[in-house]
């Protein structure tokens, strides 16, 4: 990973649009900071596309493609995308797999969930799982006491044992049924939304994330960034972010938009 500095400004300068995980990127300490959010307005009204790109529920993507200055939302580590248009007063809400399908693997997701509760000492159903539509979502730091790495790997494994697809956040473990992941839905959303095919334009957009689930992002886009934190997950990383920036969480995330918007 090289340092933020060494994004070349011609490059910089061809970038249309940010796409970023929330937990520990955007926000800090669990918490979204005024500077953050202003961040996130500031690349708004400067007319680049600001798409979230999260694990979190579609309870909270629901309140985040209405209420915040974004463009669209991915959520569920890419189950599916909201995105709110205004004018027309109207969501609309595209999901990876049909109403039925959700459905049918709920009780397959709730068997999982009893046994990794049984299992695994100190795990926790995440509190926003209520809000979920489509995946499990298994507490290792954010509302408990801090797990032990083989804690979370047991429960990746166990995850899988199960025929779910599971990823490592900052603060989850997701599980889930079906193939496709943060990237697979962005693709999608940036070609529906917007009629941009994202492998044909890749380069004129940047990522930022900060856990392992960011991984296949961190692997397709050539400008992704990896804030500071990042580091804590040395050695977890299928991929690592082309640059870091020098701050962590929402103050790199800060850091990166004026890094952006410097190039303008």
């Amino acid at each position: 990973m090289q340092l933020l500095a060494e994004f070349p400004l011609a490059l910089r300068s061809r970038i249309r649009g940010l796409l970023f995980d929330i937990d520990d990127t955007l926000t800090t300490g669990g918490r979204l900071t005024a500077a953050a959010y202003a961040a996130m307005e500031n690349l708004h009204r400067a007319g680049l596309l600001v798409i979230p790109i999260t694990g979190r529920p579609a309870g909270w993507c629901d309140h985040i493609a209405r209420m915040w200055p974004v463009d669209a939302v991915v959520g569920e580590n890419g189950a599916f995308y909201f995105r709110y248009d205004p004018a027309a007063r109207n969501m609309v809400r595209r999901y990876a797999l049909s109403g039925e399908q959700r459905a049918a693997g709920r009780a397959r997701l709730a068997a999982v969930r009893d046994q990794l509760l049984q299992e695994v000492p100190g795990c926790a159903v995440a509190a926003d799982q209520h809000y979920r539509e489509a995946d499990l979502a298994i507490d290792y730091c954010e509302d408990v006491p801090r797990l032990p790495p083989d804690a979370v790997a047991k429960i990746v494994a166990l995850m899988q044992q199960a025929g779910l697809t599971a990823k490592v956040s900052s603060i989850h473990v997701n599980g889930w049924l079906g193939g496709y992941d943060k990237l697979s839905m962005s693709r999608t959303a940036l070609l529906e939304c917007f009629g941009i095919d994202l492998d044909a334009r890749r380069d004129e957009f940047a990522f930022a994330g900060d856990s392992p689930n960011d991984a296949p992002m961190f692997a397709f886009f050539p400008h992704a960034v990896g804030v500071a934190n990042i580091r804590e997950f040395h050695g977890q990383l299928s991929t690592e972010p082309a640059y870091v920036t020098q701050a962590g969480s929402g103050a790199g995330f800060c850091e990166l938009v004026d890094f952006l918007l410097a190039a303008r």
